[in-house]
């Protein structure tokens, strides 16, 4: 068996970056590792906007939050706001964190639906994260003091080419190797292995192991190794997005908006320095000229850029890994960051190679666990997103695009998942899925759909306890908001 030590990253970027600066933190004294970019080629940019874990993974790099958000001009993310997505003027957030607090077995939401009958909106009264983020407020807070209650969960919004930056300082200093070039050839072994690749300057670099990093493109995994790709296209039917930044204006939202328009929707995105904009939309339904004006004609501040067009079919690798290749980031596949994913991915994906890490040469049970893992967070992803489309009631006065999400036919695991919460309210999260059960409440909720019946345990407390009990809750949540200070305070005392 052959030790694996000659690691080569192809791409750089968030992805190939985070990927470097990991391996080179943990496996420094076994692995050279060698990163190939091109500035020509320039990156995507797989998001400015993350879901809570980027934490433990900046931890483990031992990268401070302060210097973190100084460096990538980030601002702090509570949430998500969904606007129109159910009703033309509604709005509901998918806020991180708890909702209330779970009372032995039972899941607050439970006891809420009992005393809550048909009013969805009052659930987010027991939401610090949302509570603070429609307040723009905002500061670390492990637990709401004197209370058993959590206290606030939080993402960032960043800039991902000055983190991709940050990243490359880091892993250069602890002795990653960048080479600038473009890759011309792909050479292989008779069993099917990449021996190595030569840039067009000529040069050639070996490796025992090859990470693909290099975005839809996908050179080594695809172009390659031709693994294959399951298209999520008829069930996600956005295959388009133009981004831009503009200046800031107005409050500095603690929370990601996700506004729905005729065709898809359109992100916006707070940073320290701008705001990132983005339309995302199907082909089928608007044409690119009208996506491009919309997106321009809904601008809160001046653009600083002209839009960039982005074309994307949503599905994923068939293999993530094969042989000694493994995608990570757009290379791997594509979800649309409706639930700010991307990089949440690209993460993921870095952990769990690390875990099976090929030690002693490439073995077939790692390789095959880490698709199995890959493909199941995919799905579940994926039904997460697709539950905000097919819950949508706007298909009487949007038809096209809205009315035909309505109507599809759904994935056999979230036609479960609807059903059960529809008939007992009863939400399960499976071992290790990325999103909690209060996520999958919010969004049910907050797209329209109230459970028929709550759990039996719920009656365990009596009418006039529970009456309290939530008022003292709902109290509680008021009096740490008024505590805290505003979102661009917060931000201003980390300078």
């Amino acid at each position: 068996m052959n030790q694996i030590k000659d690691i080569v990253i192809v791409g750089g970027g968030t992805s190939g970056w985070m990927t470097a600066a990991m391996l080179i933190r943990l496996f420094k004294q076994n692995l050279n590792i060698t990163l190939i970019e091109s500035e020509a080629l320039g990156t995507i940019g797989v998001g400015e906007a993350t879901i809570p874990p980027l934490q433990l993974f900046n931890n483990v790099l031992g990268i401070g939050e302060k210097d973190f958000v100084n460096a990538t001009q980030a601002t702090y993310k509570l949430g998500i706001q969904f606007e129109g997505w159910n009703q033309p003027n509604d709005a509901y957030m998918h806020a991180f964190g708890n909702v209330g607090k779970d009372i032995g077995f039972t899941q607050f939401h439970h006891y809420w639906l009992k005393s809550q009958p048909q009013d969805a909106a009052a659930f987010w009264d027991y939401s610090l994260n949302y509570q603070a983020a429609i307040h723009n407020k905002f500061q670390p807070l492990q637990q709401i003091p004197n209370s058993p209650m959590a206290g606030i969960t939080h993402a960032y919004h960043f800039d991902a080419a000055l983190y991709a930056q940050m990243l490359r300082r880091y892993s250069e200093q602890a002795g990653v190797r960048r080479i600038e070039g473009k890759i011309e050839t792909v050479s292989t072994l008779d069993n099917g292995h990449i021996e190595s690749v030569t840039l067009t300057s000529g040069e050639t670099i070996k490796g025992d192991f090859f990470v693909d990093c290099s975005g839809f493109v996908a050179l080594l995994i695809e172009k390659t190794l031709k693994v294959g790709y399951e298209n999520y296209s008829h069930w996600l039917p956005c295959d388009s997005a133009y981004a831009v930044p503009c200046e800031n204006a107005g409050a500095l939202k603690p929370y990601t908006r996700a506004i729905v328009h005729k065709a898809g929707w359109q992100w916006r995105i707070p940073l320290q320095h701008r705001t990132g904009n983005g339309i995302v939309y199907s082909s089928r339904y608007m044409s690119d000229d009208e996506a491009k004006a919309t997106l321009l004609s809904t601008l809160e501040g001046k653009p600083l850029a002209e839009p960039r067009k982005i074309s994307f079919t949503p599905g994923r690798r068939l293999e993530q890994w094969r042989h000694n290749c493994v995608a990570i980031g757009l290379a791997s596949g594509f979800l649309e960051p409706l639930e700010s994913t991307s990089i949440h991915l690209v993460q993921a994906a870095i952990i769990r190679l690390t875990k099976l890490f090929p030690h002693q040469g490439i073995e077939q049970a790692n390789i095959d666990e880490f698709n199995r893992q890959s493909q199941l967070e995919f799905e579940q992803i994926r039904d997460f997103i697709i539950l905000h489309y097919c819950l949508n009631q706007r298909s009487a006065e949007h038809n096209d695009l809205w009315q035909h999400c309505a109507e599809m036919d759904i994935p056999e695991s979230l036609k479960q998942k609807i059903a059960l919460f529809k008939a007992t309210g009863t939400v399960f999260r499976h071992k290790d899925e990325l999103f909690t059960e209060a996520a999958w409440v919010q969004v049910m909720l907050g797209q329209g759909l109230f459970p028929n019946d709550f759990n039996p345990l719920a009656n365990g407390i009596d009418d006039a306890a529970l009456t309290e009990l939530l008022s003292n809750m709902r109290q509680i949540i008021n009096n740490a908001v008024n505590q805290l200070p505003s979102h661009r305070q917060y931000l201003a005392s980390l300078h």
